[in-house]
């Protein structure tokens, strides 16, 4: 699954030109492209907490959370090693959006390591029979890409190897690659990432470039185009 960045960047150029309302450097391109495909891929989870509260329905092709729930599935990673463990703090993967659930097998086999909040910590680790222990470990969240395990000294020291975690990858960077070519820049594919995007969201995508694309250009016009096209798609797909 992936949306050629070429033929987004062919559509977003020709409408952008369109009664000459100006030309998009592929350095703008660029850092345009990422934004919107960025801020599609977390308008999913909060779509996904709206359709929660409204009932589905039986179709089978057309039940909104079952969609947006096909859309996040190329992001899903399962059981992946921790990018780097140092004592009992374990640094989570690079491309880590949201974290899922941590295992450990430090005894051999998976057990599943429980998210408790600073405060709860404290208590449990004031008694022996609540204390974190290689069978029932737990997790804090220290920061947004750093875990604390605990037990602190397990039975079998923390590694990569035994720490392993599902989570929702980020998209990766999209990049229109090109060549400039008689003080022309041409498309070259051989540096270009397309992105990672459902098939579906491409037209989403041509539109909030050219959202944003119009704010540098000074041209409202196709700002008010933009996000006219953008709203109408969003009613249909909600109705």
């Amino acid at each position: 699954m992936a949306i050629s960045i070429d033929t987004v960047h062919q559509r977003v150029q020709a409408l952008a030109n369109k009664e000459q309302r100006g030309y998009i450097t592929p350095q703008e391109f660029n850092l345009f492209a990422n934004q919107a495909q960025l801020d599609i891929f977390e308008q999913y989870f909060y779509d996904i907490n709206q359709f929660r509260r409204i009932p589905g329905n039986d179709s089978e092709y057309s039940d909104m959370l079952d969609m947006l729930e096909e859309k996040i599935s190329h992001f899903e990673k399962f059981k992946v090693a921790t990018s780097a463990m140092s004592g009992n703090q374990a640094t989570l993967p690079t491309d880590t959006y949201r974290l899922g659930t941590v295992f450990s097998s430090v005894l051999g086999y998976d057990v599943e390591v429980e998210k408790v909040g600073k405060k709860e910590l404290e208590y449990m680790l004031r008694q022996k029979l609540t204390s974190p222990v290689n069978k029932r470990p737990v997790y804090t969240r220290k920061s947004n890409t750093l875990l604390k395990l605990f037990p602190s000294s397990p039975s079998s020291s923390y590694s990569t190897s035994n720490i392993t975690c599902n989570y929702i990858a980020k998209p990766s960077k999209a990049v229109w690659g090109y060549a400039v070519i008689n003080e022309q820049a041409l498309y070259n594919a051989t540096t270009s990432t397309n992105f990672e995007l459902h098939d579906s969201e491409e037209t989403t995508l041509v539109m909030k470039i050219l959202e944003l694309s119009g704010v540098t250009i000074k041209q409202p016009d196709l700002v008010q185009f933009a996000a006219q096209e953008d709203l109408q798609k969003t009613q249909l797909e909600k109705q």
